[in-house]
């Protein structure tokens, strides 16, 4: 058995709907959909769920919002139109309408685009639809009951072979919405995919999975077939554009397959995030690269640091006070770098820098600002003699300065700090020495 999600491209307009339906109807294992709001059509669009918040903020604000309402009532009515179905959207959006103006809550609004299209793409494929209000629980400060919401799916789904679930809310005890973060449809998936014991939990957007690298960067990366989630934990950290670990908890805790599609090449096989680990050494030592830009390091040196006491509690401590997390802490004998990402750091960096010097009293200290850090990540390198030596070879090759090494206990994954200008230079070089 088979969840499926389908996010916001996938439910644009009638054209990527009809995808949906031949999607669904391509397996017969795929029972149970849920669906994001209608996204962008091209690139100057807008999504249904914006123009909500914009209605809202509009609301607040007593500037007038009804242009703005029809814009979703158009394009909701051309839907409906053009797949043929007769599913009464004017009354539902004729009642939507009422409750915003009585004062419904921000949580409410923003979940109705969901709702929509749950109700529309259930009446085209002919699968029943199940609100999510009713099966996904929140407690009465906003936060997931993840039991309760096993529970409640398990109950609900039992009397449905096969349904349609709108994704990115729940409900509060008192029956009031609350909804995920944004992009919370693909948690809605993962929660259905683990209550349901699915084998495998299908996640439908606009692109064939990942790749080995930023495409931005590499012109035509690689895809990769298959990922396990250790190491698409170590790459979504390092800034890949991956799904976020909210997403993907519930159905890695069920130890339930994840397997990424594009609606828009439904033949793609995608890529697919397993629990296991690729195994030892194998035909791929390097799954993926990924960075991010914008950190600062500062260095800390001090005699006999290593026989220090307490020396690293003070130092985070430090840090929680100013409210800045600690991202990485490589360390030598009488030295220890602490590195920060530059956007949390911004207007406390001299504040923390006096903190150091009165509570750690180092000999000396340093600060390296626009650096960047780059992660190579593998299960098979940590059975593969030589990745570090090849690693520092090619970006020795390309006139690249290693400003930093840290490597995680696994020894699945090595980050490198660069210069800022040396980023692009040094993820070509490493995509060439291990994967071109």
């Amino acid at each position: 058995m088979k969840v499926i999600k389908f996010g916001g491209s996938s439910a644009a307009d009638d054209i990527q709907i009809a995808k949906i339906k031949n999607i669904v109807e391509s397996d017969k294992n795929r029972r149970y959909v849920v669906v994001s709001a209608p996204g962008r059509r091209f690139e100057q669009d807008s999504k249904i769920t914006d123009i909500l918040y914009s209605c809202f903020s509009s609301r607040e604000q007593n500037i007038p919002y009804e242009q703005l309402f029809q814009v979703i009532c158009d394009r909701f009515y051309a839907m409906e139109m053009n797949l043929g179905i007769s599913i009464n959207m004017k009354d539902d959006l004729a009642d939507i309408k009422e409750k915003f103006q009585k004062g419904a809550s921000l949580d409410y609004m923003a979940s109705r685009g969901e709702f929509l299209s749950a109700k529309m793409i259930a009446a085209y494929i002919g699968y029943d639809l199940v609100d999510a209000a009713d099966i996904i629980k929140f407690d009465k400060k906003g936060r997931l009951l993840e039991e309760e919401t096993a529970e409640a799916i398990k109950d609900k789904l039992k009397n449905h072979e096969r349904a349609v679930i709108p994704g990115f809310y729940g409900s509060r005890p008192d029956g009031s919405i609350k909804t995920f973060p944004r992009g919370g449809s693909d948690i809605t998936g993962a929660l259905v995919a683990g209550a349901m014991q699915a084998d495998v939990y299908e996640n439908w957007t606009d692109v064939s999975g990942f790749m080995v690298a930023d495409p931005r960067i590499i012109k035509d990366p690689k895809p990769i077939s298959t990922i396990s989630y250790m190491e698409l934990r170590e790459l979504s950290y390092m800034g890949a554009s991956v799904l976020h670990e909210e997403a993907i908890y519930p159905a890695r805790v069920a130890n339930i397959p994840i397997n990424i599609r594009n609606t828009n090449e439904p033949d793609n096989p995608g890529t697919m995030i397993t629990a296991e680990p690729c195994g030892e050494a194998g035909d791929r030592i390097v799954t993926g690269i990924a960075g991010s830009r914008d950190f600062v390091v500062i260095g800390i040196n001090k005699n006999h640091l290593a026989t220090e006491r307490g020396f690293v509690r003070k130092l985070a401590g430090i840090l929680e006070d100013n409210d800045v997390s600690l991202e990485h802490m490589p360390s030598g004998i009488d030295t220890l770098s602490v590195v920060m990402s530059k956007k949390n750091v911004n207007g406390k960096l001299d504040d923390i820098m006096n903190e150091f010097e009165q509570q750690l009293k180092p000999d000396t200290m340093e600060i390296f600002e626009d650096m960047a850090l780059i992660a190579t990540v593998g299960c098979g390198m940590s059975f593969t003699p030589g990745v570090s030596a090849r690693l520092f070879t090619a970006l020795a090759d390309a006139g690249v300065n290693i400003r930093m090494i840290d490597q995680g206990s696994s020894e699945m994954n090595i980050i490198v700090g660069v210069s800022n200008k040396d980023f692009e230079k040094s993820i070509k070089a490493i995509y060439k020495a291990f994967i071109e």
